[in-house]
């Protein structure tokens, strides 16, 4: 699903925000990525996206080498992988049915789309989706007047609507309290179960990770430091991605699992 050799990313006159030898990530696996501030997590999921273009390297997206393919693939691969926002990047004046149904712009007929006339397997889609995420009861809400965690929702429901192979999550519980964080990562991957796609998120939290995903990869300074199980990462593994800065635990104690 995912093939990356030598892959370098760079960011002006920032040299290797990204700098991989060698990762692999198969189809229907679940992958946390998990590292300090600036270690190259979004930059890797963004890449993957296509969303960053390396400078240098191979990377492999279903198939296809985004670094060489012809931007006509490129944005073919692209439909077919949704993306989750830290900060949901809905439309704030829409609802939650028009912000689902974003997910088709790039899918269905592009005429139709700019003028909002979808298609009927467009809105079937589009309510499938938000039936799915538990929102049938907002369909005509505002997302302006949503909760966080609604929001988030709306989010997801948008990348399943595009009836995506891969869905990229980044950072996507960072602004949430620590009830809707699992409340969403729980509807995430119950979605990556379901529809059997392809699932690599990036989080903040270690033991988050570990508890939602099967696989952990741990990144520093854009290199990876350890790829291990999930039920393999100890805190040695922590103490050792996470040197320098703020040590955070498997097993975090009420209060910091709090903060996190």
């Amino acid at each position: 699903m995912v093939r990356i050799e030598y892959l370098q990313v760079n960011y002006g006159r920032r040299a290797n925000a990204l700098s991989i030898d060698r990762l692999e990530i198969d189809k229907g696996e679940r992958v946390a990525v998990i590292g300090p501030s600036g270690s190259g997590k979004s930059t890797l999921l963004r890449s993957i996206k296509g969303y960053i273009r390396p400078v240098h390297g191979k990377l492999e997206v279903m198939g296809i080498d985004l670094i060489s393919a012809s931007a006509a693939v490129r944005r073919r691969v692209n439909r077919r992988v949704g993306f989750v926002f830290q900060q949901f990047h809905l439309a704030p004046r829409l609802t939650v049915l028009q912000n689902v149904l974003c997910g088709r712009l790039g899918i269905t007929n592009r005429w139709r789309s700019l003028f909002g006339l979808f298609s009927e397997k467009d809105c079937r889609l589009a309510w499938e989706a938000i039936c799915e995420v538990g929102l049938r009861e907002q369909l005509h809400q505002r997302a302006d007047t949503l909760s966080g965690g609604e929001k988030q929702r709306v989010a997801v429901a948008r990348a399943v609507a595009q009836e995506p192979s891969m869905i990229l999550a980044d950072e996507p519980v960072s602004s949430l309290d620590p009830a809707w964080a699992e409340d969403v990562l729980e509807l995430i991957t119950e979605i990556q179960t379901h529809h059997q796609t392809t699932l690599i998120m990036s989080l903040h939290q270690p033991h988050l990770a570990r508890r939602f995903a099967s696989r952990v990869i741990g990144l520093q300074s854009g290199r990876v430091v350890f790829d291990e199980p999930a039920s393999s990462v100890t805190d040695a593994h922590l103490e050792e991605l996470y040197r320098g800065n703020e040590i955070i635990r498997l097993n975090p104690s009420p209060a910091s699992a709090g903060a996190a």
